[in-house]
């Protein structure tokens, strides 16, 4: 079930499903309204006929003059949409093309003047003045009048949501917002509570089966979901054991292990391939289970602006800032053990997962190694560092907070010429780090 849920969410994000489906609509629409305009006739005298078109010679011109604006609008939009993107991609890098098409005021644009377009061409070739029959569609005419109306509106909407959407902050602030979402979704659970932190010698567990059968890759990709529940039920009804040795956003060459099968049974082809199934490989990474995957979007902005071509400090500065939020939130939260059990305690599933010092270092090792000479960006590293340091509550955390504060340390006393700025930066430091 979480696999069909996963691949809707893909659909929902590509950016033909909107346009396509409001195209659909479209047309479904324009069948509806002249059926509708077919089986009502209104009366003379009636209110309505203020607002209706009742001269196929007036029809014919309203509808050709919308479909002609709509059609170039929606190339307008189009050539707009590829200015943002591009733009986007030279400043920010051409992996957040994919934030900007996952935004659905686009979409829903892009999609709504083709669909108006084509609305107005299937009721443009509905209306009938010949041989003493005639056939105007007033009601389906009026909503096209009611549809170029609405894309007016659009049109404004998204002229300011382009303006909007390319700037830095923006930018940064919707992946920050993002992260808050997925971290929510994935980490439930605060620190405190440490009895389902599991730590199992689990060795001796392997004695327990006869049968190892290795699970491998079935093409080249990168592993984007693990459809956990269903992998779980699955073992747990076998009465076996699972090793898994990929998390999502790891690439997998074709016949590399992904995980390794203990069991009693002889698993039979179909079995097998019922189990792999449980693993979507595809050829880009996805954010949904890939934590480190928004995060590095994160870094290279950050990246990018303290290259020499871009030099803005202030972008660099405003990620680190968004990147402490997260990592003080990862330093509160319970990571989920690496061993999953049944109801009866039986070890049933053994994960790769995330680690706080993992995330911590990619987080910050990249944004550290290219901000060599910057003193406001290393000095607001420090700051960053020891806010999340007042936020990790056991010593392996604490330990690796304070690796990386002594690492740009380090890098401060290589790169900063300025005595009182290195001072600086030494204060900071001292009452985390033995500076001496």
């Amino acid at each position: 079930m979480k696999k069909l849920i996963f691949f809707w969410k893909e659909l929902l994000t590509t950016f033909w499903f909107l346009p396509v489906m409001l195209i659909c609509s479209s047309i479904f629409l324009s069948i509806v309204f002249v059926s509708v305009d077919k089986s009502i006739e209104l009366p003379e005298d009636y209110w309505m006929r203020f607002f209706l078109v009742t001269d196929p010679n007036s029809a014919r011109s309203i509808l050709s003059t919308i479909s002609g604006a709509m059609i170039g609008v929606a190339g307008t939009v189009f050539s707009v949409t590829l200015v943002a993107l591009t733009l986007a991609s030279s400043q920010f890098g051409p992996r957040l093309i994919k934030n900007f098409m996952y935004v659905k005021l686009n979409q829903v644009v892009l999609g709504s003047y083709i669909a108006t377009y084509l609305y107005c061409l299937l009721i443009l070739n509905s209306v009938k003045d010949n041989e003493g029959y005639t056939f105007i569609p007033s009601f389906s005419i009026l909503l096209a009048i009611f549809a170029a109306i609405v894309n007016i509106v659009l049109l404004i909407v998204f002229i300011h949501q382009i303006a909007t959407s390319i700037q830095a902050d923006k930018v940064v602030a919707d992946i920050s917002d993002f992260i808050t979402d997925q971290l929510d979704t994935l980490y439930t659970e605060k620190m405190g509570d440490e009895k389902g932190d599991i730590k199992l010698d689990v060795a001796p567990i392997f004695r327990f089966y006869r049968n190892k059968f290795s699970i491998k890759a079935p093409i080249s990709g990168y592993l984007q979901y693990v459809s956990s529940d269903d992998l779980f039920e699955l073992i747990s009804k076998e009465n076996s054991l699972l090793t898994v040795h990929h998390r999502p956003g790891s690439f997998l060459v074709q016949g590399t292990e992904i995980a390794e099968l203990q069991t009693d049974s002889i698993w039979e082809q179909e079995k097998i391939e019922s189990l792999l199934d449980q693993f979507v490989i595809g050829k880009t990474k996805t954010p949904q289970q890939d934590l480190e995957y928004s995060i590095h979007q994160m870094v290279e902005i950050a990246v990018r602006a303290l290259s020499p071509g871009i030099n803005d400090p202030y972008t660099a500065l405003s990620c680190i800032d968004n990147l402490t939020s997260t990592m003080s939130y990862l330093a509160q939260i319970k990571f989920p053990s690496k061993n999953r059990l049944d109801e009866e305690g039986v070890t049933r599933i053994i994960a790769k997962t995330f680690e706080f010092e993992g995330l911590l270092n990619v987080s910050f090792n990249q944004i550290r190694q290219y901000s060599g000479g910057s003193t406001a960006v290393i000095i607001r590293l420090i700051e960053a560092l020891i806010t999340i340091q007042d936020f990790t509550s056991n010593s392996d955390q604490q330990k690796a907070v304070s690796r990386h504060i002594k690492m740009v340390l380090d890098l401060g006393e290589r790169t900063i010429e300025e005595p009182n700025d290195l001072e600086d930066l030494r204060e900071r430091a001292e009452d985390i780090v033995d500076i001496n």
